[in-house]
């Protein structure tokens, strides 16, 4: 089975994968139809992993924590419960549920438009964020949640959420700074907090910062580290388990680090939210008016008092380095 554009100027067939329309537009793309018709793996290709191996990674500690993410999608469920009628979300990178999105499950008469260049559970649509398939002023929000890293003009795809939006239309965002590079070929940028800001300069800011801090950026790069010195499938294993083990902890600390300004300077990552606008922050303006993001104090995390978490952090570390020192010998001696 096939969709026919319609349009004067388009007259293209688009094929269906499973009731999934793929619609890419091949000219601008870097995909092509038959990369989907045939299923050829893409960005990452989420039905063939094998469960156990999942199973086994809920089971782990995590090297990376975005805290507030559930907080920041419950008040864009909030805004968009304040709007009448049918509330249409766009999810780019939307092929399984993004971290903190449960929150907007709630929100009544919802219209979810799932798109991704990857089949998975929640995909509705294929198509490349270059090119978006919808009519101009379509959607009410559109999220893209650690996808920007990984189109080849993330300054075009914010053109195009910008577009499809509605004149008040929400966007939201979360984008990679210092985290190691992922998703193969498909890895082309990251952007520091100002940078990410001027990314949605057509957008009035209601508010962004870091997703996360220095303690899961350290988790990460460690975790990289030891990848470099595996050489073999089963010893990058073992990294990743050691480095899941030795620096799982370590994320705990970003809630009280995140609230140090230079902690934007290390972040793994920053969010934007904001409202479409018509005019552009200037870059003056950008400049002239940086102020420094420091988030409110995680209330669950201040429970545990200052000298037992001191403690707690102080055993963890020395216990790290002792492990951490014994693995690179162990690896240096099997590669």
């Amino acid at each position: 089975m096939a969709l026919r554009c319609e349009g004067a100027a388009c007259a293209r067939l688009y094929p269906l994968v499973d009731n999934i329309p793929i619609l890419i537009n091949e000219p601008n793309s870097a995909f092509r139809l038959e990369d989907f018709v045939t299923r050829k793996d893409t960005t990452f290709d989420y039905a063939n992993r094998n469960p156990w191996i999942k199973r086994m990674k809920k089971l782990l500690p995590t090297l990376y924590a975005n805290y507030d993410s559930a907080e920041r999608y419950s008040t864009l469920a909030r805004m968009l419960e304040k709007r009448s009628g049918t509330r249409r979300i766009l999810v780019i990178g939307g092929s399984i549920l993004g971290l903190g999105m449960d929150a907007l499950l709630d929100v009544p008469d919802v219209e979810w438009v799932d798109t991704d260049v990857a089949f998975g559970p929640r995909t509705k649509l294929i198509c490349d964020a270059h090119d978006l398939p919808f009519a101009d002023g379509t959607f009410d929000a559109a999220i893209a949640q650690a996808v920007l890293e990984h189109v080849a003009d993330p300054y075009r795809c914010v053109a195009e959420i910008h577009r499809v939006l509605k004149p008040d239309g929400l966007a939201y965002a979360e984008t990679p700074f210092l985290w190691p590079m992922h998703g193969g070929v498909y890895d082309f940028t990251r952007f520091t907090y100002m940078g990410h800001r001027r990314l949605f300069r057509f957008f009035t800011e209601i508010d962004s910062g870091a997703s996360s801090g220095p303690g899961s950026t350290l988790a990460l790069t460690f975790w990289y580290f030891l990848l470099s010195l595996a050489r073999t499938r089963h010893s990058k294993r073992a990294a990743s388990f050691a480095s899941m083990m030795l620096c799982g902890a370590l994320k705990y600390l970003d809630p009280w680090l995140v609230r140090n300004p230079s902690a934007l300077d290390v972040a793994p990552g920053f969010f934007f939210m904001g409202y479409r606008s018509e005019r552009a922050i200037s870059d003056r303006t950008l400049v002239e008016h940086y102020r420094v993001k420091a988030p409110p104090r995680n209330k669950t995390f201040v429970k545990l008092p200052l000298k037992r978490r001191t403690l707690v952090y102080a055993i963890f570390l020395a216990l790290a380095i002792a492990t951490a020192a014994t693995l690179i010998r162990g690896l240096r001696g099997n590669l």
